[in-house]
């Protein structure tokens, strides 16, 4: 199984030759806007491919590129989507639930890798939230969710029986939730 992988990372890096780092970036980018695209494979071959450092710094560029590219659409759109769906419930009541999450929570909501952030980047253009306010949350919260898997793309079960790879994620998390509370401190 493992050789197959790697004859398939080995296929993908010489398809894409040199450029391969911005196929990288732009599927990233991509993904925030079209949520079907795996994520997660995306930023653990950019990781495999281009190294620990390079792959996580451009993964995690991207990711907060695309994040934003999603906000600033919805939040253009904001005005028709409200006179269109002003009466249903579900979307006042997510709406609603955005614009009360406090700084630390938005952090923690972006950081964990399992929520969906097209969802999150959705509710957040349409909501009040401030933009300022938006771009550093997401600048905090996606550092830990893209280290998430980095780390485990290089080595799914590895990763995930490792105790010590669970314990950095954990700190990670708990880093990014304290760097919230003082950062919240100057952006109100």
């Amino acid at each position: 199984m493992e050789t197959i992988i790697n004859q398939a990372i080995d296929f993908i890096t010489n398809s894409v030759g040199n450029f391969g780092f911005i196929v990288g970036f732009l599927l990233i980018i991509l993904e925030s806007m079209i949520p079907i695209l795996p994520l997660a494979v995306f930023i653990a071959l950019n990781v495999i491919t281009l190294g620990s450092v390079f792959g996580f710094i451009l993964s995690w560029i991207a990711t907060v590129i695309g994040c934003m590219i999603s906000f600033f659409l919805c939040r253009k759109l904001k005005n028709k989507f409200e006179k269109k769906y002003t009466n249903n419930k579900v979307i006042v009541k997510f709406k609603k639930y955005i614009n009360k999450l406090s700084y630390s929570n938005l952090v923690i909501l972006l950081a964990v890798p399992f929520t969906p952030a097209f969802a999150i980047n959705i509710g957040a253009g349409l909501s009040d939230i401030d933009t300022k306010r938006y771009f550093s949350a997401l600048i905090i919260g996606k550092f830990p969710m893209v280290y998430f898997w980095g780390f485990i793309g290089k080595s799914l079960l590895e990763s995930i029986s490792d105790p010590y790879t669970i314990a950095q994620i954990t700190v990670m998390l708990i880093l990014a939730y304290f760097v919230s509370k003082v950062v919240n401190k100057f952006v109100k």
